[in-house]
């Protein structure tokens, strides 16, 4: 029977997806300690969610001309820790939840990525996931030396070259390379590591690669742009797809879409799951979960929504009222996210206020929240999953870790009484779990 997958969103920082979540009364607020991720996962694991996943940017939220006060002053993603260690305290409480974490292909090289993921797939037994990001946000660009963020179709250009690289390294070492006899004095056989001598247009990386195999192959890779150029870099290359749909229907036809793009590249569409986020509020009746979202819904203030669109779109909201409207030079200046600036000319018109950027994409604030007794979320997220309009979820905390909790708690139990969800986790590493073939050396070069 297909089952669904589970991924709980995390951050490593003062928040959760939501800037104003370290506001909540019941959120913990020791975020910067190894004790916070660590319960965090046990909690996950308990849930048998296949995965826990930390998204990343590279720099604070700010206006123009580097403001950026009022980040720190009302606590807006202002903190961002490096997923990579903060995911090892989460490794060291669990065995079988899978771990992902996010790097940049514009920012870093492919070797480093390359041995960064390698190794942590190594020190946790096959656990590991890259989430692959080409950054878009102004800020991050100034941090690593550069004026601003590239163009949004040459990123995904650079991407796909980056990806090759990496997945190129990770195939240079036969299965059976190493031998480790010391009686014969004989470490590895040299015949079975080969070197790479990659030549592309944007990268050079000659190896020999010097991470071996773990025990899942490689890591799982993540995807999740939404554009059409995103959408086809994910068909490509990704195994996990993370989208957030705003209706069924319209989630229904994306997810055939992304299927048939998949199968376009050689690819078998079922080593591809995409998984929609969720906003849950739960409660054992819905009452108590409609008295949950409310206590949320007094929280976000309008500085969220403004210095997460300016965030997103690289153009500073702060700099004009609420209700003028954007002129069309403006709209064009705008970078980073252009879904989401689409998504707010096609319901909105030519030409678009600041509110109704806020009402449209609801930044800074719960988008779509899914509110209702065990019972209630699971029969949504049976509907979706069945319909097919997904392969899971991912699990977006409202209050960190009580959201995780409520959800592990009241939901999972529902889920695996319909058979919906396993109740136990079916291998030791992160593809077995999720019912992905252990890839070969060179697997992804003998796609049509």
């Amino acid at each position: 029977m297909r089952q669904m997958a589970l991924v709980g969103f995390l951050q490593a920082q003062n928040c959760s997806n939501y800037s104003f979540s370290w506001r909540h009364p019941a959120s913990r607020a020791d975020f910067t300690s190894p004790e916070f991720y660590a319960h965090i996962a046990r909690v996950l694991e308990e849930g048998k969610f296949h995965m826990a996943f930390f998204d990343d940017r590279l720099g604070m939220p700010e206006y123009e001309g580097g403001a950026y006060e009022d980040a720190i002053e009302n606590g807006i993603r202002c903190i961002k820790m490096d997923p990579i260690a903060t995911l090892m305290p989460m490794a060291m409480a669990t065995t079988r939840l899978g771990l992902g974490a996010t790097m940049s292909t514009t920012y870093y090289e492919p070797f480093h990525v390359a041995r960064m993921f390698a190794t942590l797939d190594l020190m946790t037994k096959g656990r590991i996931a890259w989430n692959i990001v080409t950054s878009l946000n102004d800020t991050e660009a100034r941090n690593m030396g550069r004026e601003g963020s590239l163009d949004h179709d040459l990123r995904y250009d650079r991407a796909d070259e980056f990806v090759e690289v990496v997945l190129g390294h990770w195939d240079t070492w036969a299965d059976d390379a190493l031998i480790v006899d010391k009686e014969t004095k004989r470490f590895g056989d040299g015949s079975k590591v080969k070197r790479l001598d990659y030549r592309g247009q944007y990268y050079n990386s000659r190896g020999p690669f010097t991470v071996p195999r773990s025990e899942q192959g490689h890591p799982v890779l993540i995807q999740a742009g939404s554009s059409g150029r995103g959408q086809k870099f994910g068909a490509q290359w990704g195994e996990m797809i993370f989208v957030v749909y705003p209706n069924l229907e319209v989630a229904k036809k994306s997810y055939a879409s992304l299927k048939e793009q998949c199968a376009a590249t050689g690819r078998d569409p079922d080593g591809m799951k995409i998984a929609h986020l969720i906003n849950p509020f739960i409660g054992a009746t819905r009452s108590e979960a409609e008295d949950k979202f409310a206590v949320t819904s007094a929280l976000p203030i309008e500085a969220d929504s403004l210095m997460l669109l300016s965030e997103a779109l690289n153009f500073d909201f702060g700099s004009k009222p609420l209700d003028e409207p954007f002129t069309r030079e403006e709209l064009d200046s705008m970078t980073g996210l252009h879904a989401m600036r689409d998504r707010v000319i096609e319901v909105k018109g030519p030409n678009p206020t600041i509110r109704d950027f806020i009402e449209v994409t609801e930044r800074g604030r719960v988008r779509d929240p899914w509110v209702g007794s065990a019972k209630e979320i699971a029969d949504r997220m049976e509907e979706w999953f069945t319909t097919p309009a997904c392969d899971g979820f991912v699990i977006s905390a409202t209050c960190v870790p009580g959201t995780y909790e409520d959800f592990v708690r009241l939901v999972v139990p529902e889920l695996q009484r319909r058979g919906l969800h396993h109740k136990d986790y079916p291998g030791k590493t992160l593809r077995e779990n999720l019912g992905f073939p252990r890839p070969g050396v060179g697997a992804w070069k003998r796609r049509a």
